[in-house]
């Protein structure tokens, strides 16, 4: 028999769980609902002292209370911020607890504070102001959101709009010390089995998660552990109001140790960044300055360039990098071999934080492309894969005269929402009614990531409206990353399209 223990996180309550914990409760399962000190109510006030250790204190003694029921397994759930007091109460009851539930949570490391985790960076910003870099401020409070700013806290797509009134209704301010101050950690709860239920209407599916571990990102390699498993919910970032029966389910599986498992980075086949490119393209030699690759193609004189530009985030060990993967160098390769220069390049998109800068490192390295003395810097082409695609709001928002074509393959074409950046530069959504006569490609898979296939559809009805022309290829049966995963025909004739009409467009 299982006792789930569960945590609410940010301005919330014990309440939120109320629909989940009836179906655990009805299927034979122990339910705690934990309301934590100083979230107890829209009356509640922060009150002097409350930090992230008086949240631990409040499970560890839940805790204490359902381990003297013998042979009873105890199963803590976190949701949101409740899983740095639910990580910090395990590290100090390991020898207690059998699984460890991430609900669309994070992974809190040892040092770090809740505020880290906070998805919209400038009310991050905005709350690290307040408290001051000594503290100072650290036991005042955060009030909670008015209705229509719950989601800068997380999708709130499938929760009712009843259930959303009740949520602001009984929200309550959040004691600033439980952000500001850091998770202290032994590594004692390191090895427990965990599940990641991961809400993809919120940003983040397991697919997403399996492309960061093949990657080599090394804070995620441990999800690739045998006893770590994964379910997604098609919901945002509140389940146990949107989708309770189904949430309830996911947890009892958990419990029974069910879930998906990903595989490690390197067992088996590679990494689909590192298969073969799909097609047969010229083995042409390279150029290397700088964080710039030029492939140049075999006539004389001046010609275009067409300048790829890799997606994100990527770790910053990540090795090879995206300039030597098969696909974006068979791209170029392919170019060259159409009478124009090839450009791969690195930029330093390693965290959803990075844009500005990566966006900064694009631009740099077109201006060493422009003028390059091989390259005709009137006549320049742009594209951009996966999550290079935000940066596009820079060239859609004023392009410049000499870029003749834009294109965009599987890209993400609007900040995700577990990014905390729903407005601001990187929406290309918000910024394609500025791009006026300039031509637009777009690859468009079949097979997409939801989360990132609910972007491109975004960007589209976006173009629509403002009559801007979007020119779609697709490709029905593939997926992210279709040239190296999927080498069909079909993919096959969706890379010549899309070339051929970007070239058009360079040669016109």
């Amino acid at each position: 028999m299982t006792e789930f223990i569960l945590v609410p996180g940010v301005f919330t309550g014990a309440h939120v769980w109320e629909d989940t914990a009836a179906r655990l409760a009805a299927a034979g399962a122990g339910v705690h609902a934990v309301t934590l000190t100083g979230l107890d109510g829209p009356l509640a006030a922060a009150e002097a002292g409350i930090d992230l250790e008086t949240h631990i204190a409040d499970v560890l003694a839940v805790i204490d209370s359902v381990r003297a029921a013998a042979g009873r397994e105890i199963v803590l759930v976190g949701h949101d911020y409740g899983i740095h007091p639910v990580l910090g109460a395990a590290d100090r009851r390991a020898d207690h607890i059998a699984r460890i539930v991430h609900l669309d949570a994070g992974m809190p490391q040892d040092g770090v504070p809740a505020l880290a985790a906070v998805p919209d960076q400038s009310l991050r910003t905005r709350v690290g102001e307040r408290a001051g870099v000594d503290g100072a401020g650290a036991y005042g409070e955060l009030s909670p959101p008015a209705r229509e700013e719950w989601r800068r806290w997380g999708s709130t797509a499938g929760v009712p709009d009843a259930a959303l009134d009740r949520l602001t209704a009984l929200a309550a301010p959040q004691p600033l010390g439980t952000l500001l101050q850091p998770l202290r950690l032994t590594g004692a709860a390191a090895a427990l089995p965990a599940t990641g239920v991961l809400c993809n209407g919120n940003g983040a599916g397991i697919d997403m998660v399996q492309m960061r571990v093949d990657f080599g990102d090394r804070a995620l390699q441990a999800l690739a552990d045998a006893r770590v498993t994964f379910f997604e919910l098609p919901t945002g970032h509140w389940p146990m109001l949107s989708c309770p029966a189904e949430l309830a389910e996911v947890l009892l599986r958990a419990a029974a140790g069910e879930g998906h498992r990903l595989k490690p980075a390197g067992a088996g086949r590679p990494p689909a960044h590192l298969r073969p490119f799909l097609l047969d393209v010229p083995d042409l030699p390279r150029e290397r300055t700088g964080n710039v690759d030029l492939y140049l193609p075999g006539t004389q004189g001046p010609r275009p360039a067409v300048v790829f530009v890799h997606g994100g985030p990527l770790p910053a060990e990540a090795r090879p990098t995206p300039r030597d993967w098969p696909t974006l160098m068979g791209y170029a390769r392919y170019a060259a071999g159409q009478g124009v220069v090839g450009v791969t390049l690195d930029h330093r998109l390693h965290d959803v934080a990075d844009y500005e800068r990566a966006a900064a490192d694009v631009a740099a390295a077109v201006e060493v492309v422009r003028a390059d003395p091989r390259v005709d810097a009137d006549r320049v082409a742009l594209w951009f894969f996966s999550g290079g695609g935000p940066i596009t709001a820079d060239w859609l928002g004023a392009p410049p005269p000499w870029l003749r074509c834009l294109a965009a393959t599987y890209p993400v074409l609007a900040p995700l929402p577990n990014w905390g950046m729903a407005a601001g530069r990187f929406h290309p959504a918000a910024t394609v009614a500025h791009a006026g006569a300039l031509p637009i490609v777009l690859t468009r898979t079949g097979l997409e990531i939801p989360e990132i296939a609910a972007t491109v559809e975004e960007f589209l009805a976006a173009a629509k409206d403002c009559g801007v022309d979007v020119e779609v290829v697709d490709v029905p049966h593939g997926r992210h990353g279709f040239e190296s995963l999927d080498p069909t025909e079909e993919s096959r004739e969706a890379v010549h399209r899309a070339m051929r009409s970007v070239l058009a467009h360079l040669t016109a």
